[in-house]
């Protein structure tokens, strides 16, 4: 029975007197296991092949049993899904593309990875490694995939204009097209795809920037999506139930309460009960981790400070503790000592930080995604602090 919680712990074979104490970042490449010597704790690096390995967005679960789906690109494989064993670190290709794929979309319920090449969306069984193919968009419908539902019965995403795609392709750095694409007020279409009957259905329509298309953690109709586009000027988190597309209901699940607040890198927890987000009254001023019922619509905050801002936050599976990924000061709270894997313990109406791993070397242009691991003993990050991007654990 142990040997299945995927006890992270069995990835560390020396003991803790064995494993060198270093400065994270501080030589390349850093050993497989070393213990960070600002924080103390086991930092493991998961991916040891050739090329840049990195773990998913994080709000994207990459769990199938005890393995951790991660994609990686070198110079023989192309761009590429693969497997780690939590347990034993062995690594195994999943798909075997010769063409440029998209996709971070992982159903534990059926251990299947979705993707896309171009206007294809395919399906591969982490196991069998058997892939299928499961939808072509219509010529006049060009869209992408980003989550499958709870039941593993639909796929939903987005479809943009080509007015968007060429405001892209004018502007291709995020400093440039974000504004541009916000104040262009373009049409965006949600759509479901039913993964058995191989059928398309719009759902809904707005001149907004509709982004973050995600799935509820258990409930497979309820759908979240944003209105994207600077935070200060947007209510960002609203709700659909797929079932009643058709009369165009949708949810707004937090309102602003003053100017310039933001609310934003929304994620549901394990339950699908409440949905999370970075919380700041008013922006780069006070900071918070926010959360809504979506049933109720109740609302509740845990406040942290300045330096305990994270690009991303998550929650971990017995939701009792909240991860953070830190940021360095030329974001949005100018943080002068903020560039931390952060472990939050809630106390009340605040957090109690615990530091995990210094990120002094890290380049925080590839944005850590923090992920629990499924055992909750461990948070799972990448980083490029050795040079290239790679998938560590830190042990908490």
């Amino acid at each position: 029975m142990k040997k299945q919680l995927f006890a992270l712990l069995s990835i560390v074979s020396l003991s803790a007197t064995a494993q060198p104490t270093l400065e994270t970042g501080s030589q390349k490449p850093m050993p497989e296991t070393w213990i960070d010597a600002t924080t103390n704790h086991t930092v493991v690096r998961l991916t040891n092949k050739p090329g840049n390995n990195a773990s998913f967005y994080f709000h994207n679960n990459p769990f199938v049993g005890n393995k951790m789906v991660f994609y990686s690109t070198d110079s023989i494989n192309g761009h590429q899904l693969y497997t780690v064993d939590l347990n034993t670190r062995k690594i195994d290709q999943v798909t075997h593309q010769a063409s440029p794929m998209n996709g971070e979309i992982v159903s534990a319920k059926g251990h299947n990875a979705y993707y896309q090449i171009r206007d294809s969306v395919f399906v591969t069984n982490i196991d069998s490694k058997q892939t299928k193919l499961i939808y072509v968009f219509p010529a006049d419908f060009k869209a992408s995939i980003t989550t499958v539902n709870a039941n593993e019965t639909l796929l939903a995403g987005y479809r943009s204009s080509d007015a968007e795609r060429e405001i892209y392709r004018l502007n291709p750095e995020k400093h440039d097209y974000f504004n541009k694409i916000y104040e262009a007020r373009l049409p965006r279409t949600l759509f479901v795809i039913d993964i058995n009957n191989k059928q398309l259905k719009p759902i809904f329509t707005d001149s907004a920037w509709l982004n973050h298309v995600q799935f509820s953690s258990t409930d497979p109709n309820l759908l979240m999506f944003c209105h994207e586009g600077p935070w200060h000027k947007v209510d960002r988190i609203w709700t659909i139930d797929v079932r009643d597309a058709n009369k165009g209901k949708v949810q707004l699940m937090h309102k602003r309460t003053m100017d310039n607040e933001i609310a934003g890198h929304e994620w549901f927890s394990s339950d699908g009960k409440t949905i999370w987000f970075d919380q700041q009254l008013p922006r780069g001023t006070n900071f918070y981790v926010g959360g809504v019922n979506v049933k109720t619509g109740e609302e509740k905050k845990y406040k942290l400070d300045r330096n305990e801002w994270s690009v991303h936050f998550t929650t971990s599976p017995d939701q009792k503790l909240f991860a953070g990924d830190g940021g360095d000061p030329g974001q949005v709270a100018k943080a002068p000592d903020g560039m931390y894997i952060y472990l939050f313990t809630p106390e009340g109406d605040h957090f109690k930080a615990t530091k995990l791993v210094n990120m002094k070397h890290h380049n925080y242009k590839l944005e850590p995604n923090v992920h629990f691991s499924p055992d909750g003993k461990w948070i799972i990050f990448r980083a490029n602090f050795e040079g290239q991007s790679e998938v560590y654990a830190v042990k908490i």
